[in-house]
């Protein structure tokens, strides 16, 4: 018996050691509802998100819409900018950087209206649509869970109370742009409840709500309302300017009695209630305005709807959001025992190592940027996705465009979801409009130009302030990801109509606002380095305002040399090609400081803040493709400034050690991908596994989305490169469905912590070559075919 126990154990340990993440469904899950709004679930269709937080007394489910923004469209770069600009780089380049800003601040900064000299506060904010409350009246309940099926894109919420079994799934239609929630009684008549909707008292906000109120009937109920901002100038703007939106929910019963009481829907011994939520606004997308009528476009949307076929619309729904999730297929060996989402992330925060956790962390990214980010919706994902309750949100939920709206986007092409970059590069186009005056106004150029942060009018000038607003790169850092969906993708007619014409345009700017430094380079003045500051040398204050800063550099040749590329692959414009070429030559190199980091400004200043959490300099690294290991000492000095930044406290915000993550995979240091890929679980992850700034902020789940599969593949130096930086806990596992440049699909098998075996499919038809430490082999793919290669990169 002793012997057969021993057995046994030897057995049950063996089948531990097998079982993979893979083994659990990819979802999250809790034992309670969520108490506060960082603990509910989110569903998304791209333009219309819900938040579930699963009361069984009084549930919540929170609603958003990509479009309700408070403010007005107006171009409000400064129109003193112009007069001014000479004056101010000659500033900069004679190191008189305190009469620069001095100047800057009067001249520079955004105004609050057309042709106004009235400096701007920053613009307004992304707002709250709706709650939808439902009421299910119970105290107690048994057999609770909560549950988000990451894979079907369902929120459910089951429970028993009073001896019925109850069931309430939410999720969110791509096909047919529509939230849906159903309410299930097991028991034949046991569903008696009311619905009603609220939206935030807004006393306390910088907003009111004009006309806001709620109406009824027999089947539905219609929230619909009007934004005025108290901002003396904008009240000034022409009668009904501001935003108008309109949400709205439509209920079908099964059985039982369904009717409108006092604002409040009220259903009767039912077998299952249908809401189907609808939201709109009078946002014209194409134009960055406002125009037409938000209830009248709500009930256009909801009539799309085959409202009494919930199956066919719940069954779309849920095949659209399962194909896009499932081209990609992530495992490691794990043997954790299954337990709920949030008892997972405290034993990590305490120390604990969870395979399973990685895994869902992940896909967790990919389900959020198809939710936030896919038609039917055409603005990008902001800095909360769109999932925001706030009326005034933090950072006002915009887009920041110095790194959190390209971090956004940085798991679209590798992780196999491209469709999520249509809304991103809408916008682009939309925002040209905007762009082209001011970059006419301010810096007397062609082309067009935003600075730091934007919002769905499509603001350019310099926000806020000049210390972090000065940042003429944000339009051409967010034009480098039109040429990344072409180096995934391939796609020639994208190139050809979306790419090269937007990229090009904006050429025109940087050959216009570019200047020649005291040193000799072509350098952007003025800039910064994003929102950090150095001591001047002569007067030992600090300051940010500077010219040439490295990060502009990098941004400004990694550009042109996608530009020189597209012109090259589509064989066009030869002259053009000549004169960008001569740019990149005189561009000034990335440099090294005198203890051997990368150095962040033109000249070797000491930073304010060493441990800060921009580490704009090192952009050659990740997501440029400057710095590598054909270029060792940048390569080395790289990782010196991580350490350094590391050593000052830096890392601690989410985005930021996400960005790290990324930066150390580039590095291929495993050993640090798995330290601060462990650290963001442990101190930047809230317990829905939304990112934390601190406050919310979405850029750290999708930058650590791309970490992992950076840490996986790599393709950014014309290899396709497997494990380049594999976690060592991260054994034994498997990734299928990766996308690598020139036109790849990429699966990753791995035992002991070494390759076992690849298999790369040809999308494209181009010729590629397969890296595995250090050894490269050149793979001849016919279009359309795979080929199955085992760690020593020989064919199967």
């Amino acid at each position: 018996m002793k012997y057969i126990n021993i057995l046994m154990l030897l057995l049950l340990a063996q089948a531990s050691f097998a079982q993979s993440s893979g083994d659990k469904p990819i979802e999250l899950w809790y034992k309670q509802p969520a108490q506060k709004w960082v603990e509910a679930l989110p569903v998304g269709n791209g333009r219309m998100g819900a938040m579930v937080f699963g009361k069984t007394n009084q549930e919540i489910i929170q609603i958003n819409e990509e479009s309700v923004w408070a403010g007005l469209k107006f171009n409000d770069a400064n129109p003193n900018a112009g007069k001014v600009m000479n004056d101010i780089r000659a500033l900069l380049f004679a190191d008189k950087s305190e009469e620069a800003v001095s100047l800057a601040r009067k001249n520079l900064v955004a105004v609050n209206a057309e042709n106004s000299n009235e400096m701007a506060r920053n613009f307004r904010s992304h707002q709250t649509l709706m709650n939808v409350n439902v009421d299910y009246g119970f105290e107690t309940t048994t057999n609770y869970k909560r549950s988000l099926d990451l894979e079907k894109g369902l929120a459910v919420t089951s429970f028993t109370a009073n001896g019925n079994e109850y069931t309430q799934t939410v999720l969110a239609s791509i096909p047919h742009n529509i939230l849906l929630v159903s309410i299930k009684s097991k028991n034949t008549g046991g569903l008696n409840t009311k619905v009603w909707l609220t939206r935030p008292d807004p006393k306390d906000s910088t907003m009111k709500l004009k006309d806001c109120g709620v109406t009824g009937g027999k089947d539905m109920l219609i929230l619909s309302g009007q934004i005025i901002d108290k901002i003396e100038k904008e009240n000034k703007g022409p009668a009904g300017a501001h935003m108008k939106f309109a949400g709205l929910v439509k209920a079908v019963v099964k059985k039982g009695t369904l009717e409108e009481v006092g604002k409040q829907l009220v259903v009767k011994n039912a077998d299952e209630l249908i809401l189907y939520i609808q939201g709109a606004t009078n946002y014209d997308a194409a134009n960055m305005s406002i125009k037409g009528d938000a209830y009248a476009k709500c009930l256009q949307l909801l009539n799309t709807v085959p409202v009494n076929e919930y199956n066919l619309v719940y069954k779309r729904a849920v095949d659209e959001h399962a194909k896009l999730m499932n081209r990609v297929k992530f495992s490691l060996q794990d043997n954790s025992a299954d337990m709920p989402t949030d008892e997972r992330l405290e034993k990590v925060k305490k120390g604990a190592t969870d395979h399973f956790l990685n895994t869902l962390y992940f896909q967790y990214g990919r389900y959020l940027l198809i939710g936030s980010s896919m038609k039917p919706g055409i603005l990008p994902a902001n800095l909360q996705g769109l999932w925001n309750y706030e009326l005034d949100a933090p950072w006002n939920a915009d887009f920041h465009t110095n790194i959190n709206l390209q971090m956004n986007y940085w798991p679209a092409e590798v992780t196999n979801i491209s469709e999520t970059t249509s809304p991103l590069f809408h916008f682009m186009y939309a925002i040209r409009e905007q762009g082209r005056i001011t970059a006419k106004k301010m810096y007397n150029a062609r082309g067009w130009v935003f600075h730091h942060c934007t919002d769905a009018f499509g603001k350019t000038g310099i926000q806020a302030s000049i210390e972090w607003g000065t940042f003429p790169m944000g339009a051409t850092w967010m034009c480098l990801h039109f040429w990344d969906h072409y180096t995934f993708t391939q796609d020639k007619d994208f190139l050809l109509k979306q790419a090269y014409p937007i990229m090009k345009e904006h050429a025109l700017f940087l050959e216009d606002y570019l200047a020649k430094s005291p040193e000799g380079y072509l350098v952007s003045a003025p800039s910064s380095s994003p929102e950090n500051q150095f001591k001047h040398p002569v007067t030992g204050k600090n300051t940010g305002m500077t010219y040439g800063p490295t990060m502009d550099n990098q941004i400004i040749r990694e550009f042109l040399q996608a530009l020189i590329a597209s012109a090259k692959t589509l064989q066009k414009d030869p002259n053009d090609v000549a004169k960008w070429e001569k740019m990149v030559a005189q561009l000034a190199p990335t440099k090294l400081t005198k203890d051997g980091r990368i150095m962040e400004w033109i000249k070797d200043y000491e930073e304010v803040e060493p441990g800060h959490r921009h580490i704009s300099h090192l952009f050659g690294l990740y997501p440029g493709t400057q710095i590598s290991e054909n270029t060792p000492d940048l390569f080395k000095g790289a990782s010196k400034t991580l350490d350094y930044r590391l050593s000052h406290g830096g890392g601690h915000t989410g985005w930021s050690r996400a960005w790290i993550i990324n930066f150390y995979a580039r590095l291929k240091n495993p050993a640090k991908v798995e330290e601060h890929l462990q650290a963001l679980f442990a101190k930047s992850t809230l317990p829905n596994l939304f990112d934390n700034h601190p406050p919310f902020q979405i850029d750290g789940n999708f930058g650590g989305t791309a970490g992992i599969a950076e840490a996986l593949l790599q393709s950014h130096t014309g290899n396709i490169n497997l494990l380049p930086a594999l976690p060592p806990s991260w054994e034994n596992g498997s990734i299928t469905g990766l996308k690598a440049r020139g036109g790849f699909e990429v699966s990753i098998y791995w035992k002991n912590g070494q390759l076992e075996k690849t298999i790369i499919k040809n999308i494209a038809g181009n010729k590629g070559s397969v890296q595995y430490q250090g050894k490269v082999v050149p793979v001849s793919i016919a279009k359309g075919e795979s080929i199955t290669l085992n760690s020593q990169l020989v064919k199967n």
